[in-house]
């Protein structure tokens, strides 16, 4: 990664590049499976939400500017997964191929390692090479596929699960 990338926890003053960033994710890929647009009260919401659970949102800043973001939370909302979370990594469209994705997901990886996580999981739509490997050269491991459990620009699509031991 660029050593002008800078990676800090997000501040409420983050979320409208965070929105956008996101946002665009929505209209133009399947990396998130949703339709809905997100705006700022809903970010700020989210980021409340993130902080009271003690998960962290992480930017990364180049020349001023929210290059990308990645946070982990809850993998499924049940006592038994306390020591699971399932991350979430987005890259501005301007900025990717630079590294940053990699550089998010190494400062995930190392906050789940001094925090209680034992698994880090990632779901990635299966045509994301680019995710795959970003996930399998930081050491998570294929655990599983699904075939069309989701749906999105009028197609069916599938999901893989990876995941990551950090924890003993």
């Amino acid at each position: 990664m660029d050593k002008a990338v800078l990676l800090r926890d997000a501040t409420e003053a983050d979320l409208p590049a965070i929105c956008e960033i996101y946002n665009h994710a929505v209209v133009h890929t399947t990396a998130i499976w949703n339709d809905t647009l997100v705006d700022v009260d809903n970010r700020i919401e989210w980021l409340k939400a993130r902080e009271a659970r003690g998960f962290p949102v992480v930017v990364a800043e180049k020349d001023g500017k929210v290059a990308g973001y990645a946070s982990y939370g809850d993998w499924r909302a049940f006592d038994g997964y306390r020591h699971t979370v399932e991350n979430s990594i987005y890259v501005d469209k301007d900025h990717r191929g630079l590294g940053i994705g990699e550089g998010l997901l190494r400062e995930l990886v190392a906050r789940a390692a001094k925090g209680n996580v034992h698994v880090m999981i990632a779901a990635i739509e299966t045509g994301n090479a680019v995710s795959i490997r970003l996930h399998e050269k930081l050491g998570f491991r294929i655990a599983g596929q699904f075939s069309e459990v989701g749906t999105k620009f009028g197609r069916w699509l599938d999901l893989t699960c990876m995941e990551l031991r950090i924890g003993a």
